[in-house]
């Protein structure tokens, strides 16, 4: 089945779709600094590089073989976070959802998935989202909207994301969000399961934080002071828990977990615990990579360290992807009856 992927960054929903055994024959993508380490993990995949307010289904199909059967992509998510501004629709970057509708709407594919932050959910955004539902409604599909964590889909990372996903409406599909392989608390992925062995070869980046040629594959890490902000908690997770939300900044980086949990002393004043100041360090490129779910053959490619960590923050964790994938395949395969789906109460928001 072939996917066209939308917004695509480095690929991390790309690569879970994949893996999944979808195909993805064209993908596009607007930031420059993205598209080496895009074509270099994707090479099957042709990029339309540039604003996705110019591309048209005429752009798209002498890349297919056949037709388009679903449209992945995450539309940028500052405007949405709680983060950001906070201007969600209002935002140019959150009108892009209607050029996702207007290509929904050219091609016709069987499904979609499109996925953001949890702050899209905020009272504030109400009306906004459900003028997004009704498009979508309108388009003809039917709709969910459902709220994830991906420490629940095999990610060692606490990630809310939502997730709107439809389906044709002639397809006749009621689609169930899959329960994820991790949603036990027994089953969850720690850090120390999956970035132990990298703390002996990180490395500081290079002057002005770029690349360290020093590196290997990737495992250095952003330098420099921190702000009063990051210092007002404590950007320390144990080696037994999950990680924080992977940013898309270096500066912003959470911290590694052989430091001790930083010490509150105020209600924005956490500080390094005394004497251990030297174990405090970023995480490397690498290990949030890993977070994220990448292989250790996923090349990043950038001179500035910060693009590398801004292009696996935005991305979609592999794993995460791939699991919701499997299900839509599933559905589409007419067995939907296999997927083991989430209470409702425990994330499906709308049907």
């Amino acid at each position: 089945m072939n996917i066209l992927s939308l917004f695509s960054g480095c690929g991390g929903l790309d690569l879970g779709f994949e893996r999944a055994g979808f195909d993805i024959p064209v993908a596009n993508e607007f930031d420059p600094a993205i598209y080496e380490t895009f074509k270099v993990n994707h090479p099957k995949t042709h990029l339309l590089e540039g604003d996705v307010r110019q591309i048209t289904k005429e752009n798209i199909l002498p890349f297919v073989n056949g037709e388009i059967d679903g449209i992945i992509g995450g539309p940028p998510c500052q405007s949405w976070s709680e983060a950001g501004s906070l201007k969600g629709i209002e935002d140019a970057r959150g009108q892009l959802f209607f050029d996702y509708i207007r290509l929904l709407q050219e091609l016709r594919p069987k499904f979609f998935l499109a996925e953001n932050v949890s702050g899209m959910l905020a009272d504030r955004h109400s009306v906004a989202v459900q003028n997004i539902l009704d498009l979508f409604n309108q388009s003809g599909y039917d709709v969910s909207l459902t709220l994830v964590n991906a420490k629940d889909y095999g990610v060692a990372e606490e990630r809310k994301r939502v997730f709107y996903i439809g389906f044709r409406k002639d397809l006749g599909i009621r689609f169930r969000f899959p329960k994820g392989s991790t949603a036990e608390d027994e089953k969850k992925i720690t850090l120390r399961d999956i970035i132990w062995d990298l703390q002996s070869t990180a490395v500081p980046a290079g002057p002005k934080n770029h690349h360290n040629p020093a590196a290997i594959n990737n495992n250095e890490y952003f330098t420099g002071a921190f702000s009063p902000i990051f210092m007002s908690r404590n950007r320390v997770k144990s080696w037994d828990e999950q990680a924080f939300t992977v940013q898309a900044s270096g500066r912003q980086c959470q911290l590694h977990p052989k430091a001790p949990k930083m010490v509150k002393f105020d209600k924005n004043d956490c500080r390094f615990v005394e004497g251990a100041e030297h174990l405090y360090r970023r995480m490397t490129i690498r290990e949030v990579a890993r977070v994220q779910g990448f292989p250790d053959d996923f090349q990043f490619i950038y001179k500035d360290t910060n693009n590398a960590y801004k292009m696996i923050g935005n991305a979609v964790p592999v794993n995460l992807a791939y699991e919701v994938a499997i299900a839509i395949k599933l559905f589409l395969e007419g067995r939907g009856e296999e997927v083991i789906g989430i209470n409702d109460e425990e994330g499906r928001l709308f049907a």
